[in-house]
């Protein structure tokens, strides 16, 4: 038998508006929603096995019952249908509701292959990410960055299916952007409801005066990053946590997150050879809605703007490379306890016109910026066909040292290390430092 084509067939691509009437008009973007990173569409694929005890003669398939569910949703998130709007200077200032060109961006393909005929996409993909993810319309190739919201569908042989998205980051985060998918999911399982009602909310998102921005992240004479993924057991995470909590510390634990982000930078800056006096930095990003919680409601709970601050946490390479992992976590841990203070400082607009940018993204090979996809709430989103196998986050940046954390197969327990954060010839040495548990 011939093997499978690994190819998608685009079936049909539509604007998917909300189910019933929304309201009309220009909707304020805050000063994080603006800033000039936030620009980009974000890219994501979810993968979703078949459901055995789902009949498809009875059930309408996967892109159908998504395409629905997205229609009731947008009822109340009706921002995400709607266009960036921009200033005469390039900054958009606004997402512009219910226009003439608004809508959902929808794409129906199918694959004539099986899903583990491509490995359920693990990397290297067997197709590619172009083909799976929702292309831009020629209708809006000439003003692409106006685009909030594009999905697509793409059906496999096999009974399963892939949901690829593309988000702006202006108008949500990570946890915002889950709490929509979230949403979908629940009307597509027949809800007839929200669980979590939306909240716009953008008045509440400091703008302090004077603010700086950072220059954008600069490709020319940056270092390309080869890309590695490795799955962590929770055997390997309860062991360094068994080290850290041993130490005592005044009877604090540690999280998955701390020894995995400290591991990481630690086997890191030893594969990259960095002088001992070397200054290196860890940026990750910090949910700050509930700091905000006398301008947001119930700590923020249904808000989907751009609600975050970026901690830096910085140390001699040589005190990084020489400490143990417990050491390390403390650093990071010191660091996520300043985060309440620096915000308020940053939000108050103490920091003034010569201070430094937070939000700055660098491609400095001396920085590391994690991402922690665990908490976020793609893995729990479900259809109908369960939740996701697993979720790939995608990124077009090689020259940015990246680590993404993400939650490995469905019900295993540990994490996935997405990283893009070595020279091609300093990924073995990383490896086996992860490998490392001495």
């Amino acid at each position: 038998m011939a093997a499978a084509k690994k190819s998608v067939s685009r079936l049909a691509q539509r604007l998917v508006l909300p189910a019933e009437p929304t309201p009309s008009g220009p909707l304020r973007l805050s000063w994080l929603d603006r800033y000039p990173t936030q620009m980009a569409l974000i890219e994501s694929l979810h993968v979703f096995k078949p459901a055995p005890a789902r009949h498809a003669d009875a059930c309408p398939g996967p892109a159908r019952t998504i395409e629905r569910a997205l229609a009731q949703a947008l009822v109340r998130y009706y921002p995400l249908a709607g266009r960036l709007a921009f200033t005469d200077d390039g900054g958009q200032s606004h997402v512009d509701c219910g226009g003439p060109r608004s809508g959902v961006w929808f794409t129906e393909a199918e694959a004539a292959c099986g899903l583990e005929d491509v490995d359920y996409l693990e990397h290297p993909m067997m197709i590619s990410k172009d083909e799976l993810l929702p292309p831009t319309p020629a209708a809006e190739e000439g003003d692409e960055r106006r685009l909030v919201l594009l999905v697509q569908v793409t059906s496999f042989a096999c009974g399963g299916f892939v949901v690829g998205f593309r988000f702006s980051h202006a108008v949500a985060d990570g946890p915002g952007a889950a709490q929509f998918m979230a949403a979908v999911g629940d009307l597509a399982r027949g809800a007839e409801s929200l669980s979590m009602e939306p909240q716009w909310g953008r008045d509440a998102v400091p703008d302090p005066a004077g603010a700086v921005v950072g220059a954008l992240p600069d490709p020319a004479g940056a270092k390309r990053l080869e890309y590695l993924a490795m799955d962590i057991s929770a055997d390997y995470i309860d062991h360094f946590k068994a080290q850290y909590n041993s130490t005592n510390n005044g009877g604090a634990r540690c999280s998955a997150f701390e020894v995995l982000v400290a591991k990481a930078w630690q086997s890191r800056t030893r594969a990259a050879g960095f002088d001992p006096s070397t200054t290196v930095h860890l940026c990750f990003a910090m949910n700050a809605r509930p700091l905000l919680h006398a301008s947001l409601p119930s700590a923020g709970a249904g808000f989907y703007g751009n609600c975050y601050y970026i901690m830096r946490v910085s140390a001699p390479a040589g005190k990084v490379s020489g400490s143990s992992v417990p050491e390390v976590v403390k650093i990071i841990k010191d660091g996520k306890r300043r985060m309440p203070a620096e915000f308020a400082r940053w939000a108050s607009g103490e920091a003034g016109a010569g201070g430094e940018d937070p939000y700055r993204i660098t491609s400095d090979y001396r920085t590391l910026l994690v991402s922690d996809w665990t908490r976020l709430g793609f893995a729990e989103v479900d259809y109908g066909w369960g939740p996701p196998a697993h979720v790939v986050p995608l990124t077009n940046l090689d020259y940015i040292a990246t680590c993404i954390l993400v939650k490995p197969w469905a019900h295993k327990p540990g994490a996935r290390l997405i990283t893009q954060c070595v020279t091609p010839d300093r990924v073995a040495a990383f490896h086996q430092g992860m490998l490392d548990m001495n």
